[in-house]
């Protein structure tokens, strides 16, 4: 039963430590990230990572994404599509010649400093989306940018680390042709099933005489298409995006979205939010503590920069590119698979692993009131 004693002191903390950052003028996703690092091994040490914390805080996060794709304008997400990809491109390669300089300005290899490089320019906008849910700007032109530029630098970050991986460790046998077509016949798939599938597949659902069937039917195409991305090499958070966008355009998005927020509200997304805080761990951290900050603002300047330069390039003002670029800073659990990926392949040393988890770790902590500073800057302009 000690799972139940974690989810009762994951719930208080997190709701508590919510409200107490709104009154603090913060979104309340900075509060329950924060509440992680107390109540996990680095402070308070009350929880431990286990299955089970893993397990939820992965139902959590795609549940984010699947409610963020209910939210989203496709028509608006259709014209941004040029926004959203010169957004993806900039947020590469700022971050990505940031990394390699600093690792090789801190003596690392020629094939590390590569690595880090590409880790740094992986992004994942779960809590970005939530601090932009709480603040009603998801549905923005910027907020939609944000998303479509999320699921642009997915991809190419994927195909770049299965190059380098193929290219830089002598035992990896990759087919850059077939990871390539792997993630095109993913895209090519969801489109269509979203189209034919999902409309009809709710229609013969909904009518069942079971409870909850429309959601029920939600929850099935979620996490359906969520497992498909994964299995084609694609984070599994971009397949609930587009399940939700799928979903979206049936009759049935209201009575799923208004049924699946409270489940992810009240349980997983929590168990998300306190998931992160979980990894930080402060043994060792004095040595490398010139490392952690330097990296830490490479990493978050040249996104906030690459990202907002992409979107100045393709028509926003200053203060919407700036309110983009915050939104591409956290680099989330998308950077936590690279790193361990690389940890395996001996691409990043056991010495950086922990840093590397702190910085990805602090990036998604700046992320909230960064973005909440730059769009309250832009409404007052």
């Amino acid at each position: 039963m000690v799972f139940i004693l974690y989810l009762a002191i994951i719930l208080i903390a997190t709701k508590v430590a919510g409200a107490l950052s709104v009154r603090l003028g913060q979104p309340a996703v900075l509060g329950k990230l924060l509440a992680g690092i107390i109540i996990g091994p680095a402070v308070l040490g009350w929880i431990q990572p286990d299955d089970f914390i893993g397990h939820f805080s992965e139902i959590g996060v795609l549940l984010l994404m699947f409610i963020a794709g209910l939210e989203t304008d496709l028509e608006q997400l259709r014209s941004n599509w040029k926004a959203s990809f010169a957004v993806a491109v900039g947020g590469i390669i700022l971050p990505f010649v940031g990394g390699y300089a600093i690792a090789a300005a801190f003596g690392l290899s020629n094939n590390q400093a590569l690595f880090l490089g590409l880790l740094l320019c992986a992004t994942s906008v779960s809590i970005s989306v939530q601090t932009l849910k709480e603040m009603n700007k998801l549905q923005t032109r910027e907020g939609t940018t944000i998303l479509g530029a999320a699921v642009v630098d997915d991809v190419i970050v994927v195909v770049l680390l299965a190059v380098m991986m193929s290219v830089l460790v002598p035992a990896q046998d990759v087919s850059i042709g077939l990871l390539i077509g792997k993630k095109l016949l993913f895209f090519i798939i969801v489109v269509a099933a979203g189209w034919l599938l999902v409309p009809r597949f709710l229609k013969w659902f909904a009518p069942l005489r079971v409870t909850e069937a429309v959601m029920s039917g939600g929850l099935i195409i979620c996490f359906a298409f969520s497992y498909f991305a994964e299995e084609m090499g694609i984070a599994g958070i971009i397949g609930a995006f587009a399940a939700g966008i799928a979903v979206s355009q049936t009759a049935y998005k209201h009575e799923v979205e208004s049924k699946i927020e409270p489940i992810a509200y009240t349980l997983f997304a929590p168990v998300f939010f306190v998931s992160i805080g979980l990894h930080i761990t402060f043994d060792g951290v004095g040595e490398q503590l010139l490392f952690i900050v330097l990296v830490t603002l490479v990493a978050s300047i040249t996104k906030l920069l690459g990202g907002g330069l992409g979107a100045r390039m393709t028509g926003f003002d200053r203060r919407g590119s700036i309110a983009i670029g915050a939104g591409m800073v956290s680099r989330g659990e998308v950077a936590l698979i690279i790193a361990a990926a690389g940890l395996e392949s001996g691409l990043l040393l056991q010495q950086y692993f922990t840093s590397v988890v702190l910085v990805v770790i602090l990036t998604t902590l700046i992320t909230p009131p960064l973005l909440k500073l730059t769009f309250n800057e832009r409404e007052r302009a």
